[in-house]
C-alpha cells in the first residue's frame, strides 16, 4: 500500500480521432478530498470515464493503490475499491430509495455484512431511513444525491469519484451535499470530484487541478488555487466552469 489511493500516469485518451488527454498525471492521497476544475470540453468528464474504466486511454495507466486499473471493465475497478457518483445522480426512478442504494453491493457476495453496511449507510444518512420505501424518483435533488452516494458507500470504497456532485441542486442541498462529502472523507474514504462551482470545490478540497483542453495547466494546494488570480478570473468570477 502506499500513501497515493488514485494515480493517472501520463494519459492519452482519444473519442476516434480526436484526442482528449494530453499526458494527462494527477494523484489523490490517502485521505484526501481533490478536485479537477475546467471549462467546458476540458476533459473532466472524460477523466471519470478512464478512471472507471468507461473509456480506455491509448497510452499511459491508471492505478489503485500502486495496482493497475487500465484494462479492466467497471465492475472489476468497482470491487477494487472504487465507488462512483455519476452526474445527474443516475438513480432507479420507480425503485424504492431501498433498492437503489443496496444497488451499490451488486458485486458484492456477503448478504450478511451488506445488510449490517445498509444500517451503518443509513445511519451515516438519516433522511434516507425516512424515505427507505419511496420511489427515488419522488425525492428532492438533494435526496437523490444521498441515494447516490449512500450507494457508492454500499461498496466498500477506499475512493469515491463525484462528477459535478452539486449541479442542479438548491443552494440549501448544495450545502448538505459539501457537509456529506466531508463526512464521507471523514469516514477514511479518499474523495476525487469534479465539480462546476470552483468555489464551493476549493473550500472543501485538500488540493485541486485545473484542466484546460486535456492538459493540466495548474495545480496546488485549494487554499491556494482559491487565491490564484487567473483561477479566480476563470472559475471565481462572473461564470463558473461547466
Amino acid at each position: 500500500m502506499t500513501d497515493t489511493v488514485l494515480r493517472l500516469d501520463a494519459v492519452n485518451s482519444f473519442y476516434g480521432p480526436v484526442q482528449v488527454h494530453f499526458d494527462l498525471s494527477l494523484e489523490v492521497g490517502r485521505g484526501e478530498i481533490v478536485c479537477l476544475l475546467g471549462g467546458n470540453a476540458s476533459g473532466k468528464s472524460t477523466t471519470m470515464k478512464v478512471i472507471l474504466g468507461l473509456l480506455a486511454p491509448r497510452s499511459g495507466r491508471v492505478l489503485l493503490d500502486g495496482q493497475p486499473l487500465t484494462g479492466l471493465d467497471t465492475p472489476q475497478i468497482v470491487r477494487r475499491g472504487v465507488g462512483s457518483v455519476p452526474e445527474s445522480r443516475r438513480l432507479f426512478a420507480t425503485m424504492t430509495v431501498r433498492e437503489n442504494v443496496l444497488m451499490g453491493a451488486y458485486t458484492r457476495k456477503d448478504r450478511k455484512a451488506v445488510a449490517e453496511d445498509f444500517e451503518r449507510v443509513l445511519d451515516q444518512f438519516p433522511k434516507l431511513r425516512e424515505r427507505h420505501a419511496q420511489q427515488a424518483g419522488t425525492l428532492s435533488g438533494g435526496e437523490q444525491q444521498m441515494v447516490a452516494m449512500a450507494r457508492a458507500l454500499m461498496g466498500r470504497p477506499r475512493l469515491i469519484c463525484l462528477d459535478e456532485p452539486t449541479m442542479g441542486l438548491s443552494p440549501l442541498h448544495v450545502d448538505r451535499v459539501l457537509e456529506m462529502i466531508q463526512a464521507i472523507n471523514r469516514l477514511g474514504v479518499s474523495v476525487f470530484m469534479v465539480e462546476q462551482n470552483a468555489s464551493l470545490a476549493l473550500q472543501i478540497a485538500h488540493r485541486g487541478y485545473v484542466l484546460q483542453t486535456g492538459r493540466i495547466v495548474l495545480s496546488g494546494d485549494a487554499a491556494d488555487l482559491a487565491r490564484d488570480p487567473h483561477i479566480r478570473d476563470a472559475y471565481l468570477g462572473g461564470a463558473q466552469a461547466a
